[in-house]
């Protein structure tokens, strides 16, 4: 009798689990012109059936359409049938519910709006505050890191200010992952640029909303840590490690291997962070805004560090050669350079560098990591290649040397379309191809046996990085506006922006403290943690498969491995705040 309880249990269980029925949708909203899709999730059929968009005060439908066809995911195995529901016609302003009826039964979702410059408005006073959070600023992280140890030595140099790297990590890092090669991330000078690059490109906007003030000291916060960790023989330290330790005078500066462990190798290439740092400086250095160093020294100190990097970059890269991620940060640096001091000879670097990336375009259409068959993928800066080439166009007005970049830029861009919408895919999520057993294969999340060993999270940068690349990319390479291909950018920009606002399988809202659901807080060491305006890691693939194959989203996992899917991380904050902001210019 106990057994024959327990299977009807275990059926039912089943049963509920393959029938529930959920409107996933972008919790935060639309701009009005911009592409507007919800996924409704059901387990049945709904063949000829319509959605309606309701005012979510009074009640009244005020736009109907036909829900779109079935579509199945087979990699995931969540819900038996998912739909688009397209209300992209649908413009005027106001906060509204999606809801559709099956017999006598009227599903809901939440509640979102439709407003202009939405997500710009009323998202970026929250990231600014998130980045004012994460200051490393606290009196235990100033007193240590004003006169921080460099590993294996006695020497002491002042590195305090920064930003605590995520909701569960209080290190500071130019990029930590330098071991691995072909991973490596943009993480402190990474969000000092996107800060700078917002206050350039919508500053009326910033003042209207009053959050340019703000926004300015916090890239400047930035630009003076990078200074401080700018070293007397022009390289620039690192990581800043806590080594997970509650002392504060367990802190190092250090170069980081698999497992957190530590060595002398702190100095950092053009793809382990300098090469943004160098971007960063140049680029602020136009301001003529003095924090604690002045407009000459960050220009100076951008072009001490870019001159040395030039004799000694593949020294410091782990494996001595130079790939495309070092291609790419350089690119950056060499450009903001160029349009700082207007020189030939960071023109031509920057050419150099543009040419060196171009060559890694494949016929496919995605780029060689390194000089054999290894596809570039990356977790969080899949799309800063597109992104760095169009920071790069800014400049360049030779038509020769656009033409070729231009060309580059469609063919990554026709890439990300085709690679995402080969196989079922209802939520538009960014696919990616990848080197793995040997084989080229495609697939929704990154592999999670991969060169760093353990590193496989939430790829919400990645998202958000590769939203920007379509923006700016369709931007530059000039795609009218009913052109195919750029309504296609757009829809896939704004579904990975929906996709961290919500409109997942999970339908959580990754940005904390917007929408309905959010992932729990997180504490840290020195009174860090979760912040309003920070966004978590995210959804992986499965846990166990080594190809990323699969989907997994575990909100806690006894305190241990949940890191990988509800940390905040600064890069994720960092490339929203750079989508937004080219949706705003859009």
């Amino acid at each position: 009798m106990q057994k024959l309880k327990c299977t009807l249990i275990v059926l039912l269980l089943s049963v509920f689990a393959h029938s529930k029925t959920i409107i996933h949708v972008n919790q935060v909203g639309f701009d009005p012109k911009s592409p507007k899709l919800a996924v409704i999730e059901y387990y049945n059929n709904l063949l000829n059936s319509t959605f309606d968009v309701v005012d979510a005060k009074s009640g009244k439908t005020v736009f109907t359409s036909k829900i779109g066809k079935a579509e199945s995911v087979e990699d995931w195995r969540l819900g038996k049938f998912y739909y688009r529901a397209d209300f992209s016609s649908f413009q005027k302003p106001g906060n509204y519910k999606i809801t559709f009826k099956i017999a006598d039964q009227i599903y809901t979702s939440v509640r979102f709006a439709i407003e202009e410059n939405i997500l710009a408005k009323r998202t970026i006073s929250a990231i600014v505050h998130y980045y004012n959070k994460q200051r490393a600023n606290t009196p235990e992280e100033l007193e240590a890191d004003k006169n921080m140890l460099l590993f294996g030595s006695t020497k002491k140099v002042d590195v305090h200010g920064g930003w605590c790297d995520a909701s569960g990590d209080v290190s500071k890092y130019f990029s930590h992952l330098a071991y691995a090669n072909f991973v490596s991330p943009q993480q402190t000078p990474l969000v000092t640029w996107s800060l700078i690059n917002t206050s350039e490109s919508i500053p009326k906007k910033l003042e209207q909303w009053k959050v340019k003030d703000s926004l300015d000291n916090e890239a400047i916060w930035g630009a003076d840590y990078m200074m401080r960790c700018l070293s007397d023989e022009n390289y620039f330290y690192m990581i800043v490690f806590s080594y997970f330790d509650k002392n504060p005078s367990a802190r190092r500066i250090v170069g980081l291997k698999a497992n957190s462990v530590t060595t002398d190798e702190y100095q950092a290439a053009f793809r382990e962070g300098a090469g943004m740092a160098i971007a960063s400086l140049a680029r602020i250095s136009q301001w003529k805004k003095n924090g604690d160093f002045t407009s000459a020294q960050y220009l100076d100190g951008a072009k001490r560090s870019y001159k040395h990097l030039l004799t000694n970059n593949t020294k410091y890269d782990d494996d001595g050669k130079e790939n495309i991620i070092d291609n790419y940060c350089a690119l950056m640096a060499a450009t903001e350079l160029w349009i700082a001091t207007n020189e030939n000879f960071y023109r031509d670097e920057a050419r150099k560098w543009a040419h060196n990336l171009e060559n890694r375009m494949t016929d496919k259409g995605w780029f060689r990591s390194n000089d054999g068959n290894r596809p570039f993928w990356h977790a969080a800066d899949a799309g800063l290649p597109i992104v760095a080439l169009t920071r790069y166009l800014k400049k360049e007005k030779d038509k020769k040397q656009r033409l070729e970049a231009t060309s580059v830029i469609k063919k990554a861009l026709d890439y990300n379309l085709s690679v995402t919408n080969n196989t079922s895919n209802p939520f538009g999520y960014a696919r990616q191809s990848f080197l793995f057993n040997g084989q080229i294969k495609d697939g929704f999340f990154i592999p999670h046996e991969n060169e760093t060993g353990w590193w496989w999270q939430g790829e919400n940068a990645r998202l958000a990085s590769l939203a920007t690349a379509a923006i700016e990319g369709a931007k530059t390479t000039s795609f009218q506006k009913n052109d195919k291909t750029k309504k296609s950018l757009d829809i896939f920009a704004s579904q990975q922006l929906s996709w961290i606002l919500g409109c997942n399988p999970y339908s959580v809202c990754f940005l904390y403290q917007f929408g309905e659901t959010n992932v729990p807080y997180m504490h840290s060491n020195y009174g860090h943690g979760s912040e309003k305006g920070g966004i978590s890691n995210g959804i992986t693939g499965k846990e166990g498969n080594a190809d990323g194959s699969g989907i997994d989203f575990k909100m806690d996992v006894d305190g241990n491995d949940e890191w990988r899917w509800t940390e905040q991380w600064i890069p994720h904050s960092a490339w929203f705040l750079q989508a937004i902001t080219a949706m705003v210019e859009n």
